[in-house]
């Protein structure tokens, strides 16, 4: 079943971060996969304020990373990992009691594909953004629902948003994700979606028959999907 929340915009980044503090207070070893990218981004502000005000902790969750570009060194401003811990991680009064990034400098990449799909195994909620072609991680246009976690080779937009809006130090080559088997296998499933730029994919998402090329639109076979959106990303929606 999936269930469309549509919020102010001013209030969405916090309405969410309450949700999530509640899941944490309801299952303390909560099992959560966590994107990075620009919407997300209020949401996490709005999370630290109130894990330091004690509504909840981190203390017994895993955290697991989405996806991860290759070929960008450690510590660059662009890498999931560096941004992760930069808006979240690192500003959490207890740390996560685990936390799996995918490890891209392995030079065994496969090895540090299969190590990330175990990790993903028994998550109780993925919490996804909405790429501008409908990817969901880097689960490209022609993910199937039955996709693995694996390298991908990224969308030419991909590549060049690691550049133009994260500050990558050169261009990635490759990225890696949680595959789609692995989300549709979870507990819960958030899509969160802002913005007027992201109506008509959205609208396409859950609208439109579903389709490998809008990769986000098998999130709808999920039996507990919500789709979390501000005012303007729901526009086309009526």
């Amino acid at each position: 079943m999936t269930e469309l929340r549509i919020l102010p915009a001013a209030a969405w980044g916090d309405q969410v971060a309450a949700d999530l503090a509640d899941r944490l207070r309801a299952t303390p070893a909560l099992r959560l996969c966590l994107p990075t990218g620009a919407t997300p981004v209020p949401v996490y502000e709005a999370l630290v304020r109130r894990v330091r005000s004690g509504e909840a902790t981190f203390a017994d969750a895993t955290v697991v990373l989405l996806d991860e570009w290759v070929g960008l060194p450690p510590g660059d401003p662009a890498r999931c990992d560096t941004r992760l811990r930069a808006q979240l991680l690192d500003r959490l009064p207890a740390p996560p009691a685990a936390v799996h990034a995918i490890d891209v400098d392995d030079p065994d990449l496969d090895a540090a594909v299969a190590r990330h799909a175990a990790a993903a195994v028994g998550l109780d909620l993925v919490v996804l953004g909405l790429g501008m072609n409908g990817h969901v991680g880097f689960n490209e246009p022609g993910s199937l629902p039955d996709s693995p976690t694996r390298i991908v080779r990224l969308a030419a937009s991909s590549r060049e948003a690691a550049m133009a809006r994260y500050g990558a130090s050169t261009v990635p080559t490759a990225g890696i994700t949680v595959g789609m088997d692995r989300i549709l296998a979870a507990g819960e499933v958030w899509l969160l979606v802002t913005g007027d730029r992201k109506a008509g994919i959205l609208r396409r998402a859950l609208r439109d028959p579903e389709d490998p090329d809008c990769p986000a639109s098998c999130l709808r076979r999920h039996p507990n999907l919500q789709v979390i959106v501000d005012e303007e990303a729901a526009a086309l929606l009526a």
